[in-house]
């Protein structure tokens, strides 16, 4: 039996002990935890220590545990296009089955790299939570669908100023004729 690295008292750790080890046996439960730190992209995510709303059921399975979930959240973040603040609330599902430690070592999983074990009847939460959370966020997030973005020139948010124009650039080859015209005036 191997040492756990899992401090059980994490909000994230679960312990299936009660459960036993009888397939057939479930547990639900509901429990809201601090977000963990970067819990989601670059432009969106859950603020660190902001509430995560757990529904959860465990259930004993011949192999293990399988734990089968859904959390709700606030993301924060910024529009891809404007950069305005952005904040929405999200819901994922999640499901995933921890193999007991001495089903894995017998190799009855698909590969150690393919499977979650329990660790001494306790499931780490984190990874299963940031994989549902991170998969589900837009890849650009945007704070209405047809958001027009910046202006390239200046930076102006166009969303704000529809008819936000500047005049033609000259191009710069022609440059110098522009300097003649104004010295003839």
């Amino acid at each position: 039996m191997t040492i756990s690295n899992l401090d059980p008292r994490a909000p994230l750790v679960l312990d299936t002990r009660e459960l036993g080890r009888r397939p057939g046996s479930m547990r639900e439960m509901t429990r809201t935890v601090p977000a963990p730190p970067d819990l989601g992209i670059e432009v969106l995510g859950v603020a660190e220590g902001a509430p995560v709303e757990l529904d959860l059921r465990l259930e004993a399975v011949m192999e293990g545990v399988l734990v089968t979930g859904t959390a709700r959240a606030t993301l924060t973040g910024e529009c891809a296009r404007c950069l305005e603040p952005l904040t929405e609330d999200t819901e994922v599902s999640f499901q995933e089955l921890f193999v007991y430690e001495d089903h894995a070592l017998h190799g009855e999983g698909t590969g150690d790299d393919e499977v979650s074990t329990l660790e001494e009847d306790l499931v780490d939460l984190e990874p299963l939570l940031r994989d549902a959370v991170v998969l589900a966020l837009p890849f650009q997030p945007l704070c209405m669908d047809d958001c027009p973005g910046l202006c390239p020139e200046c930076g102006a948010r166009l969303a704000d100023d529809p008819e936000h124009a500047h005049e033609a650039a000259i191009d710069p080859r022609w440059a110098a004729l522009t300097e003649i015209q104004t010295n003839d005036d």
